[in-house]
């Protein structure tokens, strides 16, 4: 079963962040999706860019609207995403726990429901 592990967490600015929790924090990232990888349970991992690059689309009644920054103003940002395969649920939650954000901020796991593959959408049950 595919699991998307959601990575939410304030995004200090990068000036109240000294050298050293920058390295600490990349070093525990590296550590985990290096143990994801080894476990042949990674897809894929993405971080993300900080939401002051982001640019949220919509359409409503037919017009595009297109706003800088995320679509709600939360106190956490989506940072990140860890695609695995385990077999469960308790697998995922084992995963996620592991994950160094989990420590600062919130690991969301969500099932997959499809995913694009070879050119045709493909159930994840």
């Amino acid at each position: 079963m595919r699991y998307a592990l959601l990575i939410h967490y304030p995004q200090p600015a990068v000036s109240t962040l000294s050298e050293e929790e920058i390295r600490a924090g990349m070093a525990a990232f590296h550590a985990y999706a290096t143990a994801l990888d080894q476990a042949g349970v990674l897809r894929s991992a993405e971080v993300l860019q900080t939401v002051a690059s982001a640019t949220s689309v919509s359409v409503r009644q037919g017009a595009l609207q297109v706003q800088d920054g995320p679509f709600a103003d939360t106190r956490e940002a989506f940072a990140g995403i860890f695609m695995v395969d385990v077999p469960d649920l308790d697998a995922a939650l084992a995963w996620a726990e592991r994950c160094p954000a989990a420590q600062w901020g919130t690991v969301e796991i969500r099932p997959s429901a499809v995913r694009f593959e070879q050119g045709t959408w493909v159930s994840a049950t």
